[in-house]
């Protein structure tokens, strides 16, 4: 016989001896789980980026080149000067001791100062952030439409000649260096010995001497139509694979069944019932790739000189600049760990199964 609550305010009987306590349904534990699962998550990205702190400031120390002689590299420099820039940067105490004021530096926000610009590396990023977010925003919104669509028409009807020649389209983009595929599109479309010459500029983000609000915008619309297109074409192919792999996995489920055999049209079927279900695994995706937002294509932006952060940090490595390389690659790593960060919290609210 199994006992019953009393309305005495007893509990109920716990089941026989040995057996798995149920699940806590009340609110009280239910708080709890997302406490931990939040817990664990924000702790995950705190190690990670710790472990990214270390690795970015001894990985930079072992680059061949001497950054004082870079920096004095064609001028009439004395020893005696050399050895005083060594210790106005910092470079003449020990590593242990330059990594101990490196990390007092970031508790404070303080990313240090560029070798080669003489400038706080946190304002050289402030004034580089615009452009690349304008660049690699616009590219990676435009290619997670593009491959998104594309990957749904593909996933539904695998095999199709639409399949085929999306996915063959999509894989030999993808497998185009970027540099290559930037030089390409300059030739073709921009140079004065392509198919179209002078179409397009060659680099930069605007014109000298455009003013005017609209003016600007619309020649920096101009100028971002190349970078973008070289962006986009490498990189859609990720939306347009997951997808179609996603949708293909999603036909043969009962609800799609269900839902045909009440008699919806099958294009119907797709857009309410299929697409948002194959849409979940691409949103860790999706996070990861506006975390690489921040860090822009490097490639892209020194092919096309578009100045924002993948070209300084470019133009760091050549010297080596330590303090603007490890400034930069701390700022890469922490946007695509806030990212994932966002993911890991935003998935279990869209996918039930999932949740703590």
């Amino acid at each position: 016989m199994t006992s019953t609550p009393t309305t005495t305010g007893e509990p109920a009987a716990q089941g026989p001896p040995g057996a798995f306590p149920a699940r806590g349904r009340s609110g009280s534990g239910r708080l709890w789980r997302v406490l931990v699962y939040v817990s664990g998550k924000l702790l995950t990205a705190v190690v990670s980026l710790a472990a990214v702190v270390v690795a970015g400031f001894f990985l930079f120390r072992i680059l061949p080149g001497d950054p004082v002689r870079a920096m004095t590299e064609g001028r009439e420099v004395t020893a005696q000067q050399r050895e005083e820039l060594r210790r106005q940067f910092g470079l003449d105490q020990p590593l242990w001791q330059q990594f101990l004021d490196y990390c007092a530096g970031l508790a404070r926000f303080d990313l240090g100062t560029s070798f080669q610009y003489r400038e706080p590396v946190a304002d050289l990023i402030l004034e580089r952030l615009g452009p690349t977010v304008l660049l690699a925003g616009t590219g990676t919104v435009v290619a997670a439409l593009l491959g998104l669509f594309l990957g749904t028409r593909a996933g539904w009807r695998p095999g199709g000649r639409a399949d085929r020649t999306h996915t063959a389209v999509a894989l030999f983009l993808w497998s185009v260096p970027t540099f290559w595929l930037g030089l390409l599109l300059i030739v073709v479309l921009a140079s004065g010995r392509g198919f179209v010459p002078g179409l397009f500029p060659t680099g930069g983000m605007v014109d000298p001497g455009v003013s005017g609000a609209l003016d600007t915008v619309l020649n920096t619309a101009w100028h971002l139509v190349l970078p973008v297109a070289t962006m986009v074409a490498v990189i859609y192919a990720q939306y347009l694979m997951i997808m179609r792999s996603s949708l293909m996995d999603e036909k043969g489920a009962d609800y799609l069944t269900t839902a045909r055999a009440k008699g919806l049209r099958d294009g119907l079927v797709r857009r309410r019932h299929a697409v948002p279900n194959a849409l979940l695994p691409t949103v860790t995706l999706i996070f990861l790739n506006l975390g690489q937002v921040v860090s822009g294509v490097i490639l892209v932006e020194t092919v096309f000189s578009w100045p924002g952060l993948g070209q300084l940090f470019y133009s760091g490595l050549r010297v080596p600049d330590l303090g603007l390389v490890q400034g930069l690659f701390v700022v890469f790593a922490a946007s695509v760990i806030l990212m994932n960060l966002l993911a890991d919290l935003v998935y279990p609210l869209l996918d039930p199964r999932v949740r703590p």
